[in-house]
């Protein structure tokens, strides 16, 4: 439905560039021109409401995101979209930006909280199994969040998931303690994929 309104109602009509970015009932709408947001910004909720739909009031809001220009931050506005938080950041070539993925910081605490209490309720699990386990995590989240750009939130993650293990496999015994000597000792034999872009967004500018 949104969709098709914009590629055959809005865009012919608008001034400048445009594009809809949808997944779901999650979307953006990008605009060269303020002009062409306020226009439709002012249509979107009435077309929502003649389907018996609304916009989300704390999850919908129009604002100004283009890359940072000298004595300007107003381009510095993020957002979140699919799990990421969406910023303008350096690129390699001098005086140039671009658009930068990481992931939200609520999506890599939840990520964390739900490893470290996998890592309490399964501590006497045999430890190849737990190793086995935490690996297909660790690769799950790789898989989606390994974009360009976003490997300190990988590496975050991966850091909390070793930290967690040791905690949790230090409780098992009260006789055998797993010593981060004797943890060191055991990631080398098994250790956890290391975090690693794994979809490409943008190539080197």
């Amino acid at each position: 439905m949104l969709d098709v309104w914009f590629e055959r109602e809005v865009q012919p009509r608008l001034r400048g560039r445009s594009a809809l970015v949808r997944y779901a009932d999650d979307f953006v709408i990008c605009f060269e021109r303020a002009d062409d947001a306020q226009r439709v910004w002012s249509v979107l909720g009435k077309r929502f409401k003649k389907f018996g739909l609304a916009l989300h009031p704390k999850k919908t809001r129009s604002f100004s995101f283009h890359a940072p220009r000298d004595g300007d931050g107003s381009g510095c506005a993020t957002f979140d979209f699919l799990g990421f938080t969406l910023h303008w950041q350096r690129a390699r070539r001098p005086g140039t930006w671009r658009v930068a993925f990481r992931t939200r910081g609520a999506r890599l605490r939840r990520a964390i909280t739900a490893a470290t209490e996998w890592c309490r309720r399964h501590r006497h699990d045999p430890v190849k199994e737990q190793h086995l386990a935490l690996t297909r995590k660790l690769n799950g989240h790789y898989n989606y969040f390994g974009v360009n750009g976003n490997l300190g939130s990988l590496t975050r993650l991966r850091q909390a998931v070793e930290r967690a293990w040791q905690k949790w496999l230090n409780r098992r015994s009260q006789r055998a303690r797993m010593t981060w000597e004797r943890f060191r000792q055991l990631l080398k034999m098994k250790p956890f994929p290391q975090p690693e872009v794994r979809v490409q967004i943008w190539g080197r500018p």
